[in-house]
């Protein structure tokens, strides 16, 4: 299979966007000899929206029922960009049906269903990933080099936080990710599932962790349709719903080799538009990165001489062979958008090569896990060991 066919399901909201654009940019940036994709068919419940989402890719079938997707013989690979609440009904159907899947995150919204989804996975023999693209910038596959190069020595500590304010105002609207029912996780799944996956790909699993989560604030006002980054001006009238999934999670954890992390994630921190940092440190020195400096990584070395150690910046530039598909200067940055495109030429790559790649069902089934003893240990206020293997 040298063409991969695709159904994006949620093609009107923002991932579904922007993965449709990904599919149709990858082989300006990385050729097609690894393998081409053709959108065939496009998933959105809504009706309206049917003529619109049609432009995007002239030619695809357009479908307001998901199930005609996954049982539509021409497709090959069926594309989750749909609330977390049906990710695991999904993505189950597409598995079992034999499609490869592409699942943004949270893979599920328990641990056991995402191990479902994994052994079911690997008894079909079909390709799998997980929407965490963050990692995919290439200044973190500088991060990973470092790290298992030695330079830094034994991985002794992992800090990490990702914090934003869509819900900073106590009077922004109710939504489904506040629902306890639809999304029950709250923040931990949503935003924590970003951190959880830059702790597996550059220190490894998580084997015991301490948190406690926060609700900060217990009611807001209902808005139907409305979706993140939607603004609506209230009328005065609007019924209201309590929240009942966190808001904020601070946490403590052991890492299988016997590293700590200390980690703190929120979706009413005013005034962080999007705030997302992690530290490494080792028994001879460290890393830092910021997404406010996205492509740079900072670097400390006890191997400097006394008095010339400091952090130096690294930017990541046209040196690493996928900063280079798309720039040959340093220094002009690649963003969110070039990472969700280096994620869906790897899918493709992956798939035509009946290759698996990071992050596949398995590791999204452990930062299931992880999200799981988040919640567990916050109900019960203790120490929760995470099964591995």
């Amino acid at each position: 299979m040298s063409e991969v066919r695709v159904a994006v399901l949620g093609a009107s909201g923002w991932m579904g966007k922007v993965h449709t654009m990904a599919y149709q940019t990858f082989p300006h940036f990385f050729g097609v000899s690894d393998g081409t994709a053709r959108i065939v068919a496009l998933v959105d419940g809504n009706p309206d929206v049917a003529a619109d989402i049609a432009n995007r890719a002239p030619g695809a079938r357009i479908y307001q029922d998901w199930k005609l997707a996954v049982a539509d013989p021409e497709v090959d690979l069926i594309d989750i960009c749909l609330p977390d609440h049906l990710h695991y009904p999904v993505a189950k159907a597409a598995l079992l049906a034999g499609k490869h899947v592409y699942c943004e995150k949270p893979l599920a919204n328990t641990a056991d269903e995402a191990r479902e989804l994994a052994d079911i996975a690997r008894e079909k023999g079909v390709i799998t990933r997980v929407g965490h693209a963050f990692p995919r910038n290439p200044v973190h596959d500088l991060a990973k080099d470092i790290i298992e190069s030695g330079e830094i020595g034994e991985i002794k500590l992992f800090r990490g936080c990702q914090h934003v304010d869509m819900y900073g105002d106590p009077m922004a609207p109710f939504m489904w990710r506040a629902d306890g029912k639809l999304a029950p996780t709250g923040i931990v799944g949503d935003t924590g599932s970003h951190i959880f996956s830059f702790m597996d790909f550059l220190v490894g699993r998580v084997s015991s962790l301490i948190a406690d989560n926060l609700i900060v604030t217990p009611r807001r006002p209902v808005v139907e349709g409305l979706d993140y980054g939607e603004q609506v001006k209230l009328t005065g009238s609007e019924s209201w719903a309590d929240i009942t999934n966190p808001d904020a999670t601070n946490l403590l954890c052991r890492f299988a080799n016997g590293a700590g992390g200390i980690v703190d994630f929120s979706r009413v921190a005013t005034g962080r538009k999007f705030m997302q940092t992690y530290e490494v440190y080792g028994t001879k020195g460290s890393i830092a990165y910021t997404y406010d400096e996205i492509n740079r990584l900072r670097f400390y070395s006890n191997d400097d001489r006394t008095g010339r150690r400091g952090f130096r910046e690294i930017d990541v530039g046209p040196e690493n062979p996928t900063f280079r598909a798309f720039l040959p200067l340093p220094n002009f940055g690649i963003g969110y958008n070039e990472s969700k495109i280096i994620e869906v030429a790897e899918v493709i790559r992956s798939i035509v090569a009946n290759r698996p790649m990071w992050p596949t069902f398995d590791t999204g089934h452990h930062i299931c896990q992880i999200v799981d003893a988040c919640m567990e240990s916050s109900r019960q206020k203790r120490w929760v060991d995470i099964p591995l293997g």
